[in-house]
């Protein structure tokens, strides 16, 4: 039975291979909640108000332009 508050040499240590997440791993899923939440804004305020509308649809083709710039720069080759 192995102790978890057990400290010694022989305990894992942190692994010394690279994250398989790219940098800025948190970017890519806000990207994501963007461009849905604009699309959703956008179709909830098509009719009732334009300015609105094109906020949320500006907010959408720029989170959508981010992604597509985001995987085209990270992309495995």
């Amino acid at each position: 039975m192995t102790d978890p508050d057990d400290f010694s040499e022989t305990s894992s240590a942190p692994s010394s291979t690279p994250s398989t997440r790219p940098q800025g791993g948190k970017t890519r899923p806000m990207l994501w909640l963007l461009l849905v939440t604009g699309a959703a804004g956008t179709t909830a305020t098509k009719g009732a108000c334009d300015g609105v509308a094109a906020a949320f649809g500006a907010a959408t083709l720029a989170s959508a332009t981010a992604l597509i710039i985001q995987h085209y720069r990270n992309r495995r080759r």
